[in-house]
């Protein structure tokens, strides 16, 4: 699915995954810019994305690489970015395949408290699960101990992909890199940051879902819809029981079919098929098929 499109243009209802982020700093006024710094494979996308949308801060601002293996990794990323726009202020950083429920605002005015580096962390609820972040030990609000994806972690408090940082730690991206540390997490330089600097966390209970996994887009819908459905206009749907937190997308056509939690893309044919937890990309055809939790890739007939 994100082989030829971005994770951050994947629909969440009627809205994709960025564009959420894009409203609220659209927003804040105390947001000045707004950078989305992608390599030039999917640079000329987000450029159509944003010519089409009614956004005025953002901006495309481009690596110069292409494949996945060439990029400079997250923290080099940055560092780069903030050389390449001459950035000299306060930080921001979000990923834009995070979908965050709180809002972005409490989170500036959290930073702007604490007038130190803040990041957002959320318990996940799984050991198991944790070993994939950044785990966060605290007192109070202040974080006093920061691991980067540990094999034993000591809680379920994450750090999520959601950092502010003030001018003064944005200019240590240099010193960082230049003494040899890992440039791809950026968990890793709040873990080298909280060593120097006293350095905070917004904890919310809001949900997040780190859109990675067919799953966990999936999760993402639901939550979204809610329990409700949408089904296009222009979608033909015969005979074909919507159940719920269904979505399908334009040009789809449904015949004799059953849909539970599944989002259907444009110009899809479904025809005497069920999908229970399935995602079928673009122009895909499905006829007499029973599926579950099934991830069909665009153009295909089966």
């Amino acid at each position: 699915m994100t082989k030829h499109r971005s994770k951050m243009f994947l629909p969440i209802g009627e809205s994709t995954v960025i564009d959420r982020i894009f409203e609220e700093l659209e927003a804040d006024k105390r947001v000045d810019e707004v950078y989305v710094n992608t390599n030039e494979r999917f640079a000329s996308d987000f450029e159509t994305h944003l010519e089409n949308a009614s956004f005025e801060k953002p901006r495309v601002s481009v690596e110069e690489t292409t494949a996945e293996d060439e990029k400079f990794g997250v923290v080099g990323a940055l560092a780069q970015l903030v050389d390449r726009e001459g950035i000299d202020d306060d930080l921001l950083a979000i990923a834009g395949d995070n979908l965050i429920s709180f809002d972005l605002s409490d989170f500036i005015d959290a930073f702007e408290t604490n007038e130190a580096p803040t990041l957002a962390a959320y318990d996940v609820g799984s050991y198991e699960q944790a070993t994939s972040y950044g785990i966060v030990e605290l007192e109070d609000d202040r974080v006093v101990d920061f691991q980067e994806k540990p094999d034993e972690p000591k809680s379920t408090l994450v750090s999520i992909a959601c950092y502010a940082l003030p001018e003064e730690s944005v200019s240590l991206f240099p010193t960082y890199l230049e003494d040899g540390n890992n440039p791809d997490e950026p968990g890793w330089f709040i873990q080298w940051l909280q060593n120097r600097t006293p350095t905070y966390a917004y904890t919310f209970d809001e949900v997040w879902f780190d859109i990675g996994t067919p799953e966990s887009y999936l999760d993402a819908v639901a939550w979204k819809l809610d329990g409700e459905s949408i089904v296009a206009d222009d979608a033909s749907v015969e005979e074909t029981s919507i159940g719920e937190n269904v979505h399908v997308m334009p040009g789809a056509t449904l015949l004799e079919s059953n849909l539970e939690r599944s989002v259907v893309f444009p110009g899809v044919t479904l025809e005497q098929t069920s999908l229970r937890w399935c995602v079928v990309d673009r122009d895909a055809a499905i006829s007499q098929l029973d599926l579950t939790g099934a991830l069909i890739g665009a153009h295909i007939t089966i």
